[in-house]
């Protein structure tokens, strides 16, 4: 994995070689086509044939939709994307509980590498199309878009109304966001193996992962530090490859959409998901929830429309009892603030902002830290036990879980904290105008600013070195980001 791990960094280092010293987009397309198409191979060799399947009748059923837009055709391509995304996400775990015979040759059956992610990306191209968007992809160019490597695997979720443009320019990158991507590479690389860190514990068996896969009795303050920990955990996970993507598509002169945007400081939990997973949830709102809430115009039809979505929501990361129940709660709590909101109007009832907000960014994260056990949980039977310990008061006299786990999800929520405030307090005194010559400028926070490029670089060199020896210690520094089993 490691070899493999360096091969991919210098083909990549070629790519930007490359990409960065020509104008002509064709050539462009042509280059990072094939080096989209090579990865691919190389990470999932016999699922090339189902994404080469995919692009082939979505292209196909796109020209038909440029011609006329029609509903029965864009029903045909969408039924069509979702059967080839259910045969392979959502068959093999019915196979296993069926008894049909039938059936039981799908039980086994793998998942394409990104199916979901490029899936969805397929989808909105055929839904712009019928709502009228100028769309006018080569083949090559609609090829790209849905295999463009950056983005394949995980995400971010693109839309072609923004990609086609810049699949077209012939302009040279910048250096500046060449310099920009790598930067956000180097963030997302530390994220993940800090996520690693996160799951596995600083002692053996004493991490998140442990907690959920090893223990078999929980109390009241275990459970939460389970939740709060693994939401913190696949933050960074994904969060950091986010970074990644971004920073690699940035290098090439691509701009992809952002996927998270401190998602921990929402003080609602509507505001939470315009900054979690966030291409995703736009995306369900796009072309779930907007179409269903404009059908009737009752309150409660667009109501029950959000929680319909928000079930498709949980039911797009695995077809299961638990992320059925986690995608009904969040649209529960949507729904609920959407309640309270109507309340505040109709009393005209406006709190004081700075004790408010205090209150609402605590029951926004607790309620959905708590969400999180859902979709953690091994089981049904487990989810059911932690709630149990959750809701019994007498549980909370004691832990079962090791001290060094609660010192390990408290640093790391302290130090994420004061990150933000640090990079707040770096960016306020980086937009502060010149004034002669910043001679004016001064303070410890000034300072720190003005020399910002002496310190990072030997802290992030610190953190990522003895994060990695913690990673190698425990065996898993090679381990796969959490985001891929969806």
């Amino acid at each position: 994995m490691f070899l493999r791990g360096i091969s991919y960094a210098l083909t990549f280092l070629i790519w930007v070689a490359i990409v960065t010293n020509v104008r002509s987009a064709k050539f462009r397309q042509i280059v990072l086509l094939i080096a989209s198409y090579g990865l691919y191979v190389a990470w999932a060799r016999w699922f090339t044939a189902v994404l080469l399947t995919s692009t082939v009748f979505n292209y196909f059923f796109g020209r038909l939709l440029r011609r006329k837009p029609s509903g029965a055709v864009l029903a045909i391509g969408i039924l069509l994307n979702l059967s080839l995304l259910s045969a392979f996400k959502y068959l093999p775990p019915i196979a296993v509980l069926m008894p049909f015979s039938s059936l039981q040759k799908f039980a086994h059956l793998a998942l394409p590498l990104g199916i979901s992610f490029w899936t969805f990306q397929a989808m909105s191209y055929l839904f712009d199309l019928y709502r009228g968007d100028e769309l006018d992809p080569s083949f090559a160019e609609f090829a790209l878009y849905i295999a463009f490597f950056p983005v394949t695997i995980s995400g971010p979720i693109c839309r072609m109304p923004e990609m086609l443009p810049q699949f077209r320019s012939g302009e040279l990158i910048p250096w500046t966001n060449i310099g920009q991507g790598f930067k956000r590479i180097a963030v997302g690389v530390l994220t993940m193996t800090l996520a690693r860190v996160l799951g596995q514990g600083i002692l053996a068996g004493d991490g998140i992962n442990s907690g959920f896969d090893r223990a078999s009795h929980w109390n009241g303050p275990d459970v939460w530090c389970l939740a709060f920990g693994y939401g913190l955990q696949l933050f960074f996970d994904f969060a950091g490859y986010s970074h990644i993507a971004i920073g690699a598509a940035q290098a090439l002169g691509f701009s992809i959409p952002e996927n998270f945007a401190r998602p921990f400081q929402s003080t609602t939990v509507s505001i939470f998901w315009t900054r979690w997973h966030i291409s995703l949830s736009f995306w369900i709102r796009d072309y779930v929830f907007l179409p269903l809430a404009t059908l009737r115009r009752e309150i409660w039809w667009r109501n029950l429309a959000l929680v319909i979505s928000m079930v498709l929501f949980g039911l797009w990361h695995k077809a299961s009892v638990l992320f059925l129940l986690w995608g009904m709660y969040h649209g529960l709590l949507l729904v609920g603030h959407r309640h309270i909101q109507q309340m505040q109007r109709k009393l005209n009832w406006n709190p004081s902002t700075t004790w408010w907000n205090a209150v609402s960014w605590f029951v926004t994260i607790s309620c959905v830290s708590i969400a999180w056990i859902l979709f953690r949980a091994n089981s049904p039977a487990q989810a059911r036990q932690m709630f149990s310990s959750l809701l019994t008061p007498a549980t909370y006299a004691s832990h079962s879980l090791s001290g060094s786990l609660y010192l390990l999800v408290g640093l790391f929520a302290i130090g994420y904290a004061l990150v933000l405030l640090a990079i707040d307090i770096l960016s306020a005194h980086l937009e502060e105008p010149v004034v002669t010559q910043n001679l004016e400028r001064s303070g410890f926070a000034a300072l720190a600013a003005r020399t910002r490029w002496y310190w990072i670089p030997p802290l992030y060199s610190v953190t990522l070195f003895f994060a990695l020896m913690v990673t190698i210690a425990r065996g898993t520094a090679t381990a796969q980001f959490m985001y891929r089993n969806f």
